[in-house]
């Protein structure tokens, strides 16, 4: 029996949205407690919706915050997508599961629809068409990942990246006790 695509979906976005969470809360945590303490106290107890991680999110303290409170641009936007499909791609498999590459071409052509600029979401459709998906193996999958974001980059007059250092660039996350390896359509952080 296969799953409805729209439950996968919130399935992968909830797995996202877990391992960010957990990693930010710990990122926060380490530099609020590395800060200097007139910063003020945090409460440690909120959490953010759909959390299974036993840490919890805390409120960035305003100081930390710069100039986060501007909306986010187009710019902004490409470099995080870009950053978690390299990172994503970097934390990818020698040798996917079927299910693990379905999920992988399923979560691109997602964005090529729901991603929230539609200039580029058209554009990447695209790119797309000319350039499928390739995600047999960790090496494809990056391989193909640097090719397409170097076909975008060029289309905006921006310089190409040498897709024979993507390793080098975007290599595996250090995770404790391998939190961060892909696992198909099972929890990253196991069942809570």
């Amino acid at each position: 029996m296969s799953e409805n695509p729209v439950q996968a979906l919130f399935h992968n976005f909830e797995q996202v949205a877990n391992f960010v969470q957990h990693h930010a809360s710990n990122f926060i945590g380490n530099l609020q407690s590395s800060g200097p303490s007139s910063r003020g106290s945090v409460n440690a107890s909120i959490k953010v919706p759909f959390a299974k991680t036993t840490s919890p999110v805390q409120p960035i303290d305003p100081v930390l915050k710069g100039k986060s409170s501007s909306p986010v641009t187009k710019e902004d936007l490409g470099r995080s997508t870009w950053t978690f499909l390299h990172t994503l791609a970097a934390q990818y498999p020698d040798k996917p599961t079927r299910q693990q590459k379905k999920d992988v071409k399923e979560l691109v052509q997602i964005l090529s629809r729901m991603y929230p600029c539609m200039e580029c979401a058209d554009h990447f459709k695209e790119v797309l068409r000319s350039n499928p998906v390739q995600a047999g193996s960790h090496a494809e999958f990056s391989q193909w990942l640097c090719h397409v974001h170097n076909v975008v980059n060029r289309s905006i007059g921006k310089p190409v990246f040498p897709c024979e250092r993507v390793d080098a660039r975007w290599g595996k996350l250090e995770c404790e006790q391998k939190a961060c390896e892909i696992i198909g359509s099972t929890s990253i952080f196991g069942k809570m």
